[in-house]
């Protein structure tokens, strides 16, 4: 039994096509850029936070390795895995909630790049909003940052999932508002932090500053009008 699950394991491995490591290199000094400038910002304190961008066959994903300080990213702490959250041509671990980052690109094919920040702000705005389940967004000319809105007259909602460290539990709540046909931007995970995404690392980092200063209008509101 044990014999044979490794024999398809080693199939399964070899069966997967090489990836570009120019495209990895590429993609590895994009997002230790980014990374460098959210931790200058103090939005990925301790080794919180994870970033990835899919590469341009479109079958491999570019990700932070676990555990590591995101303000000094080099190669070393960026992998490569599949859209199944499996590793490629490495045995160093990928960030737990790397699900999380290929669901993502499984269910927006266009999407290039996917952060993910534990900010003083959006970690807060979290816990706030957690019993609404989402942060209503109404009126912010800045809305406008994010792409698909147009005018501050949109509505733009951003849901508030419930913390868990069971990564399947929380991939199936994301299914399921997306199943709805409601649109989706980011999301904020309780007591934890932010994701959004983009078609390219510009977009998703424009989104990502658009949404902290955003929830930080929000909070602002709350905390003068109590």
């Amino acid at each position: 039994m044990i014999a044979a699950c490794l024999d398809g394991q080693i199939a399964y491995m070899n069966a997967l096509p090489a990836y570009d490591p120019e495209q990895f290199s590429a993609c590895a000094a994009a997002i230790a850029d980014a990374a460098r400038e959210f931790a200058a910002m103090g939005w990925t304190p301790a080794t919180s936070s994870n970033f990835s961008m899919r590469m341009d066959d479109g079958d491999h994903v570019a990700i932070t390795v676990s555990g590591r300080d995101k303000g000094r990213l080099g190669s070393d702490d960026i992998m490569v895995v599949d859209l199944h959250d499996h590793p490629v041509a490495t045995e160093r671990r990928p960030s737990a909630e790397t699900a999380l980052h290929t669901q993502i690109y499984r269910r927006f094919p266009d999407t290039r790049a996917v952060l993910h920040t534990h900010s003083r702000t959006q970690s807060v705005a979290s816990r706030l909003f957690g019993r609404e389940g989402r942060v209503r967004l109404q009126g912010w000319e800045l809305q406008k940052a994010i792409s698909g809105h147009t005018t501050h007259e949109s509505t733009l909602d951003i849901p508030v999932f419930p913390n868990t460290q069971h990564m399947p539990e929380l991939t199936a709540r994301i299914d399921a508002w997306l199943d709805t046909g409601r649109p989706l931007h980011a999301y904020l995970i309780d007591g934890h932090g932010l994701y959004t995404w983009g078609r390219s690392m510009d977009e998703a980092r424009r989104h990502l500053e658009a949404l902290e200063f955003l929830l930080g209008c929000e909070l602002d509101l709350r905390r003068l009008s109590s």
